[in-house]
């Protein structure tokens, strides 16, 4: 009877303190989302204190965004979830997955409800695309740490946040624009060179454009070239290229002899794939930015689905280039990839855009000097983002802070066989976006919050790859060190290539 009293008593508490901070209670295992996907996390939500507001920092603005908090056993941490392709919608099983951990977290629509490639409703509205490029995902972290301090009565000991793509974007953002919001950040396959990168999917559409179409029952051809060509490049035949930057497969091995078929390319496709492999370039032969890496072409994450469609036309960095330059640079719904000059519109998206949405800035002296830490990933198979922008990036912080004044905030990490943000055929299960994962070393958020709070940099962290992605039930089918670049995971010599324990990281 006295227990049942007591958790009485601590559950009008945690409802009073979850209405000071202008939430309300739910009930463990209760959660439904607004879009009434049942995903599994939520059955094993504990009980937490849900917080929904809207920030309007100007008056075209209406940033939804929310606050959750477990009722008992937080972590004193609060964790800041980014959003991918042009946002649109909250994070609701990322917010509970963290407070399936312990932490207090938050999520927002950055200003709009739309779906990922929809870029519609920027057309008359530039506060909407200030509030989407940088300003909601700061607004929302002011917001969220005085909630989670009105619901604790404590602020949190220490911020994070990690995210992906556009959330590796918002990363970088806030490590670059607003040093104070976050301790660690951790930024994944960042789209933070956002007009050129997009730029980049007009250069291959454009590329791809007629008879220069690459069908997706081709892209395996492709693929088993390549790995022909360059898996053997690092001294192990393991189905991965380690470092795709050292392979110089050349797409014209593979032009038909004969009659045109699924066993080779037209010459008209081989120099489509030569153009993206080659990246954009203006009319100076002056590089843009960079092109895309062989190997890993097929998979739900390959070239299908980003580069070349699974049909003309309709492949996903085509949707963005028209929802980017058609309805958020050029206001135009009847814009015409085709008709894209990289001279002049190049520098109309860079006037228009630069200083909404690029996190281009390599000076990093202010998050350093508060004690922040960076860590930087890409997947080299990564078929969205091209892998050697986010080295090129974390080369410019190097050469502007200096190696050693580097060295002290910022790592970066290379993912071989991983596509674009997780999937492929190499190891991409690493805790980079999920705070399941209890041990630093196969946790790059536990990582991160080790070099935060006791000074350690990660040396190495262990990536795994299940059998079916995604679900651990499914067992383990290989493992494999990641290392700070620019080292690299080096075979012993003997035992499973399998096996993260046969490699150690070393010099290229």
């Amino acid at each position: 009877m006295k227990l049942h009293i007591l958790m009485v008593l601590a559950g009008i508490a945690a409802a009073a303190d979850c209405d000071r901070a202008g939430g309300n209670i739910v009930a463990a295992g209760t959660f439904i989302a607004p879009s009434e996907i049942k995903a599994a996390i939520y059955k094993v939500t504990p009980e937490f204190c849900r917080v929904y507001g809207v920030l309007a920092p100007s008056s075209d603005s209406h940033i939804e965004f929310e606050v959750w908090m477990p009722v008992s056993g937080w972590n004193g941490k609060y964790l800041g979830i980014g959003n991918g392709g042009f946002a649109g919608s909250i994070g609701y099983t990322a917010l509970a997955e963290a407070v399936a951990n312990g932490y207090a977290a938050s999520s927002t629509d950055t200003g709009h409800e739309a779906g990922g490639t929809d870029g519609a409703w920027a057309v008359g509205h530039h506060d909407k695309m200030i509030d989407y490029g940088y300003r909601a995902i700061h607004e929302t972290a002011a917001k969220a740490k005085s909630i989670v301090a009105a619901f604790y009565g404590d602020a949190p000991k220490h911020a994070y946040f990690s995210s992906c793509s556009n959330g590796g974007r918002q990363a970088l953002l806030e490590a670059q624009r607003y040093p104070a919001d976050y301790d660690g950040i951790i930024a994944g396959a960042p789209a933070n060179y956002f007009t050129h990168h997009l730029a980049g999917f007009v250069w291959n559409a454009q590329a791809l454009d007629g008879a220069a179409s690459i069908p997706a029952t081709k892209l395996k051809l492709i693929e088993s070239a390549a790995l022909a060509s360059c898996d053997a490049i690092d001294g192990l035949k393991d189905g991965l290229i380690n470092d795709p930057t050292k392979c110089h497969f050349d797409p014209s091995t593979l032009v038909c002899k004969g009659e045109a078929s699924d066993t080779c390319l037209t010459q008209a496709q081989a120099d489509a794939l030569k153009k993206i492999y080659a990246g954009p370039k203006n009319s100076k032969g002056e590089q843009l930015f960079p092109g895309y890496v062989p190997g890993a072409e097929t998979g739900l994450g390959g070239w299908g689905a980003w580069i070349t469609g699974f049909s003309p036309g309709k492949s996903a960095q085509l949707a963005f280039a028209n929802g980017f330059f058609g309805d958020m640079l050029s206001q135009d719904a009847s814009w015409d990839f085709r008709k894209m000059n990289f001279d002049s519109d190049m520098k109309i998206a860079d006037d228009r855009g630069a200083q909404i949405f690029n996190a281009t800035d390599p000076n990093m002296k202010a998050f350093k000097d508060r004690g922040g830490k960076l860590l930087l990933y890409h997947g080299w198979s990564d078929a969205a983002i091209p892998p050697v922008n986010t080295i090129d990036y974390y080369q410019s912080v190097v050469s502007k802070m200096g190696r050693k004044q580097a060295g002290e905030f910022v790592e970066l990490f290379m993912v071989p066989g991983m596509q674009h943000c997780g999937g492929g055929p190499g190891p991409n299960d690493f805790g980079a976006q999920s705070p399941a994962r209890a041990d630093a070393d196969q946790s790059m958020i536990k990582s991160m919050e080790q070099w935060v709070e006791k000074g350690t940099a990660p040396a190495k962290i262990i990536a795994t790859k299940y059998k079916a992605d995604g679900n651990r039930a499914s067992g383990v089918a290989r493992t494999r060190p990641l290392c700070p670049y620019p080292m690299v995971a080096k075979y012993s010599g003997s035992g499973s290539t399998d096996d993260a324990a046969n490699f150690s990281c070393a010099a290229k």
